[in-house]
C-alpha cells in the first residue's frame, strides 16, 4: 500500500491521529472505527489503532510503519508480549512494537520474556534458520532453530516448570518452520537456563529480553513460512565454526543473531556434548539469569 499525503487513506490516519487523545496510561488507548466509514485501501490494522505507538513517534515513523510488511504490522500491532523485570517477575504487558522500539527500550527500560528454540534431529545437527528480509528485527541472519515471544495469554502465561514458554515455542514453530505440534510436544522441550541481554537491531528497533533457552530432539516435518523464514538448514559442529567463521570474517554478507552468538560464545557447545552423551540434566541451571553483553 502506498500512502502520500494527498490520499483518503493518508487523510484518515491524520485525522484519527490527530483528533485523538494521546494518552499515556499502563494500558493502551484504544479506537474501533466502523468498517462503513473506511476506504478499501485503508488497511485493516486501522480499524484497531493503538495511539500509544505514536505518542513517541512522528507522522513520518506513522507513514513508514502503516507501509510496514502486512503480516510484520498485523504482528507488531496485535501480539501483546510479557513485561518483566531483571528478576523475571511478570510486571505487565505491551504491543511487541512498543517493546521493540530503542526509543521506548532505552527511555523505560522495557524488558520482555522470550525465548530461543534449538532443535536437533537424531543426527544431533542443529537446524538454523535465516530470518526473512521482511523480518522488521534483524532481517536476513542466520539464528537458531526458533526465536520468539510468549504472548500475555493464559496459556503463555503458566509459570510452573516454564510450561507458558514451552506452549509458545511449539505454537511458533509451527508459525515460523510449519511443524506440527505433534512433532514438537512440549513436554520433550528441555529448558536449560535464561539470558538477559540488550542488542539494537538499526536506529531505530532492537531487542531488550529475558530469554529462555529450550533444546529438543525430534525428527519433525517441516513446511517454512516465507513472511517468517528464507531459508533453513541443519549443521554440525564444524559446519556451525565455518559459520561462524564467515560470519567473524564478513564473508558472503553472512551475519548472526546476538542472542545466537551469545548462546553459542558461551554454552552452546558444551550443551551440545551433554545432550549426545545423555547428560543435558547436568547442565540445567534455571535459578540464575545470566546477564550478557
Amino acid at each position: 500500500m502506498s500512502l502520500t499525503t494527498a490520499s483518503p487513506s493518508f487523510q484518515i490516519w491524520r485525522r484519527l491521529i490527530i483528533a485523538s487523545p494521546i494518552t499515556s496510561p499502563p494500558s493502551p488507548f484504544s479506537l474501533r472505527v466502523p468498517k462503513s466509514s473506511l476506504p478499501k485501501s485503508l488497511p485493516a490494522l486501522s480499524l484497531r489503532c493503538r495511539f500509544r505507538c505514536y505518542s513517541t513517534t512522528t507522522m513520518g515513523d506513522a507513514i513508514a510503519d502503516a507501509n510496514m510488511d502486512a503480516v510484520q504490522r498485523r504482528l507488531m500491532f496485535e501480539d501483546e508480549c510479557i513485561l518483566v523485570d531483571e528478576n523475571d517477575r511478570v510486571v505487565g504487558h505491551d504491543t511487541k512494537y512498543n517493546c521493540h522500539l530503542m526509543e521506548k527500550i532505552e527511555a523505560e527500560n522495557l524488558l520482555h520474556r522470550a525465548f530461543s528454540v534449538f532443535l536437533f534431529n537424531s543426527k544431533y545437527e542443529l537446524l538454523l534458520q535465516q530470518r526473512s528480509a521482511t523480518k522488521v528485527t534483524f532481517p536476513l541472519v542466520w539464528t537458531n532453530t526458533c526465536c520468539s515471544h510468549p504472548l500475555y495469554r493464559e496459556s503463555e502465561l503458566i509459570e510452573e516448570n516454564a510450561l507458558g514458554v514451552r506452549n509458545a515455542a511449539q505454537r511458533k514453530l509451527l508459525d515460523e518452520l510449519g511443524i506440527p505440534a505433534e512433532d514438537v510436544p512440549v513436554d520433550q522441550f528441555t529448558s536449560l537456563g535464561r539470558i538477559l541481554y540488550k542488542a539494537p537491531s538499526d536506529g531505530k528497533w532492537g531487542e531488550h529480553e529475558l530469554d529462555y533457552l529450550l533444546f529438543t530432539v525430534r525428527e519433525v516435518n517441516m513446511k517454512p513460512n516465507p513472511d517468517e523464514v528464507a531459508e533453513v538448514k541443519y549443521v554440525n559442529r564444524e559446519q556451525l565454526k565455518e559459520l561462524l567463521r564467515k560470519a567473524d570474517s564478513g564473508e558472503e554478507g553472512l551475519k548472526l543473531s546476538p542472542w545466537f552468538r551469545l548462546v553459542v560464545d558461551n554454552f552452546l557447545f558444551k550443551w551440545w556434548d551433554h545432550l549426545e552423551k545423555g547428560t543435558l540434566k547436568e547442565v540445567i541451571d534455571m535459578k540464575t539469569i545470566h546477564k550478557l553483553t
